[in-house]
């Protein structure tokens, strides 16, 4: 049963003069922003990241998570993994840094050794739409948290609901909001749920099962050859979904190793690219004929991608790679336009503004760089957490949002 730890009282006062708004420009209400393409798209972005100009205006202590903050106008949200046994969702107020509330359940889980290395924390990151936090347990459960308070208003339980098995690496894939429906990839299927009651309107693409059958990468609306679709991507196919029935309207085997599609393929134009561990970069164009819609292979590279979801400006690819490295591809003719000669850390979350990217590296260091196909331009670098990250920086206003494995920062920026 979910427990609502209500620490600070002022909530109610909070609440009462005003009300949670819906996400806009410059909120960052789900995994990679409010786009969900890892682009800031407010005015402001940092000139440098010196401590005169970001400086840190407030910190609070927490367990680990891999899940990133969301943001709204007045407060941000973010996970934990308590003691080991419980998972813990906070709200804390935006201007303060003070707690709001914070809700938690029993559901850790160990994952496999191989992965364990870097810890068995709550993995997937909560979306919000202006009333509801959805929050996704590690053993492919998903809750609905009243904004304002933290208290449950539904819940799934995929594996009891729908007697798979819990996921091996626990539920990874981020949700998505779009109006007044939810997906996921979870139970080893796609789910559209009504986020009022979070009742089943369709699953699709049934997987076995088990280590094969949940998602790492996550769900995304876009428009590809004319038509809205539901892109996804499984262990083992990339699939663009009709987001009214959940039929699968085209499809497409990714190579991996032992399924391990794990960022989610980027969309420009009426192309996807995508890369998997241990294999290749792709190219796929989606195209609509008389007899509906088919993909192929516009061009494959050597590089490999891994955890990180690249960002796509002016026509280029910016990814960091499988090798801990950084690289530039041009999605025109899929050439290699540069690679870094310096490793970084194991996973570098990017989001993009313009010509600009922010990175944050595992090892907690975070990167401005102009983005070039000509050349890897570095413009400033800062150690900015004090333990490793592994969640996806959150930028909002003047405001950037990093949660490491022991903190949750909020930093202050000015050009």
């Amino acid at each position: 049963m979910v427990s609502s730890l209500v620490r600070n009282v002022s909530f109610m006062i909070l609440f009462s003069s005003t009300t949670l708004m819906a996400a806009d420009s410059t909120s960052w209400n789900q995994w990679r922003g409010p786009s969900r393409t890892g682009f800031y798209l407010g005015e402001l972005f940092p000139s440098n990241l010196s401590k005169d100009s970001l400086k840190l205006s407030w910190k609070v202590s927490l367990g680990p998570s891999y899940s990133g903050p969301v943001v709204s106008d007045q407060f941000v949200f973010t996970t934990e993994t308590k003691n080991k046994e419980f998972e813990v969702a906070h709200a804390y107020d935006r201007k303060t840094g003070k707690e709001i509330w914070s809700t938690e359940w029993k559901g850790s889980m160990s994952v496999p050794f191989f992965a364990g290395s870097n810890g068995s924390w709550i993995r997937s990151t909560p979306a919000f739409d202006g009333e509801n936090l959805f929050v996704a347990g590690m053993k492919d459960l998903l809750v609905c948290l009243d904004a304002k308070n933290g208290k449950e208003k539904w819940r799934i339980d995929f594996v009891e609901q729908f007697k798979t098995p819990v996921p091996s690496f626990g539920f990874v894939s981020s949700p998505l909001v779009d109006g007044n429906v939810l997906y996921v990839q979870a139970g080893a299927s796609v789910f559209k749920l009504d986020k009022k009651n979070g009742s089943v309107i369709w699953r699709s693409m049934k997987d076995s099962g088990g280590m094969n059958g949940s998602a790492f990468s996550s769900p995304f609306v876009c428009e590809i050859a004319g038509q809205k679709q539901l892109l996804v991507q499984t262990r083992e196919k990339l699939a663009g979904l009709n987001p009214d029935t959940g039929e699968a309207i085209w499809s497409k085997t990714v190579p991996s190793f032992r399924g391990m599609n794990i960022f989610t393929p980027v969309v420009s134009g009426d192309n996807i690219f995508a890369s998997t561990y241990q294999n290749k970069s792709w190219l796929y164009s989606v195209k609509k004929g008389d007899n509906g819609f088919s993909v192929n292979d516009v061009w494959e590279n050597k590089l490999q991608g891994y955890m990180s979801t690249p960002v796509i400006i002016n026509g280029f690819a910016y990814m960091h790679l499988q090798n801990q490295r950084f690289s530039c591809i041009d999605l025109s003719s899929g050439e290699t336009k540069w690679t870094s000669s310096k490793s970084f850390g194991k996973y570098w979350s990017l989001v993009a503004h313009k010509n600009r990217i922010l990175a944050l590296d595992q090892k907690g260091i975070l990167y401005l760089i102009e983005a070039d196909p000509k050349e890897l331009k570095i413009l400033d670098t800062r150690e900015i957490a004090e333990s490793e990250s592994w969640a996806h920086l959150a930028i909002s206003g003047d405001q950037i949002f990093i949660r490491d494995l022991k903190n949750l920062s909020v930093f202050q920026f000015q050009n």
